[in-house]
């Protein structure tokens, strides 16, 4: 594949946006904002449709709030929840969503929803305020943010899908689903395209089903019966989602995937894994044997933190594994991170 290379930048325009930059009292990123409004003059010859600047001017404003507004708080991990504004109170898939908002909160996770009614109201209604973001979309018949948010300063409202969507998926540490609509479905197969192709960083993605339920069990079925079996999926993609009937099953899957593993990283040809606790020699020699089809080049073994991340000062104190992945299997990539949870 050919690789567009950048145009060197005209020397004084970059003086200019330099003095700009400058003018407006520096700040983080200097070089990266440079870019942007460089880009952003070039709009004026390349784009002549004012509807498509517009869609531009719009996801860059509302992005640049929307990482704003998260950025106090992220020290803290964060849950989504999905599913259907339609659920009302009576419904037992209603009581579980607001049993797991407050179970997942009380396990130290704030929670975000899309603001909503029904399952977003009940998310948001167990795990409190103080634990609650709302990313609210304005819709034709105005979706109005639930009570419980609607006043609060962790509160979006987006004009366009895919910048919420962006945030969702940007911001959360794992997701739950519970029954719902169209809407659910999207983000439920957007959130596993995006973690099957490395597109995002793993974290648990729950399928919650009210007790006895088969939502999810059908939808599985369908998944196994038609793409698996068709081959339009690897086996190993199972692997990438979870379903239960039970909130406190789904605040253990969500917790123990954070009981070792922190994040993951690449650096050059080394997939770089960080941890709480740095597993044995002998734990390594056998998750290079259980794992070798997905390792290409350097084996699994533990290192420093490397000179790129200590350059962003990302995570250096903890300890690490690295090696040469695939960048294909990402469902044989969660298994070997549910080995590194269980050592």
């Amino acid at each position: 594949m050919i690789k567009s290379e950048k145009p060197p930048v005209d020397p004084e325009l970059k003086r200019r946006i330099d003095e700009l930059i400058k003018y407006k009292g520096g700040g983080y990123n200097p070089e990266a904002v440079s870019d942007i409004i460089e880009s952003a003059l070039k709009l004026m010859t390349d784009v002549k449709d004012s509807g498509d600047v517009k869609v531009i001017q719009t996801a860059v404003r509302e992005l640049r709030y929307a990482f704003k507004l998260f950025a106090p708080y992220a020290h803290k991990r964060k849950v989504t929840i999905f599913g259907s504004a339609r659920t009302q109170p009576t419904k037992v898939e209603y009581q579980q969503a607001v049993e797991f908002g407050k179970k997942i909160a009380d396990a130290g996770f704030m929670v975000i929803t899309g603001a909503g009614g029904g399952i977003m109201h009940a998310g948001h209604e167990g795990a409190g305020l103080e634990n609650s973001f709302g990313a609210n979309i304005r819709l034709p018949w105005e979706q109005g943010a639930n009570p419980v948010i609607q006043d609060d300063k962790k509160l979006i409202t987006f004009k366009y899908f895919f910048t919420r969507k962006l945030i969702f998926i940007r911001h959360s540490d794992a997701i739950a689903l519970f029954p719902g609509g169209f809407g659910t479905m999207d983000e439920g197969y957007e959130a596993l395209t995006l973690m099957q192709t490395g597109k995002s960083q793993l974290m648990p993605l729950v399928l919650i089903d009210r007790p006895g339920g088969t939502y999810w069990k059908t939808w599985d079925k369908h998944i196994r019966e038609h793409l698996l079996r068709d081959q339009l999926i690897s086996p190993d993609d199972l692997n990438l989602y979870q379903i239960t009937d039970d909130t406190d099953q789904a605040v253990k899957i969500i917790s123990r995937f954070y009981r070792n593993f922190v994040s993951t990283r690449f650096v050059k040809e080394l997939f770089v894994i960080r941890l709480k606790h740095a597993p044995s020699a002998s734990a390594i020699e056998a998750m290079n044997e259980d794992f070798a089809d997905i390792i290409v080049g350097p084996k699994i073994a533990t290192i420093e933190a490397t000179p790129e991340e200590r350059a962003d000062e990302d995570m250096i104190d903890l300890p690490r594994i690295a090696f040469g992945f695939n960048r294909r299997d990402y469902g044989r990539l969660r298994q070997l991170i549910d080995v590194l949870n269980a050592l």
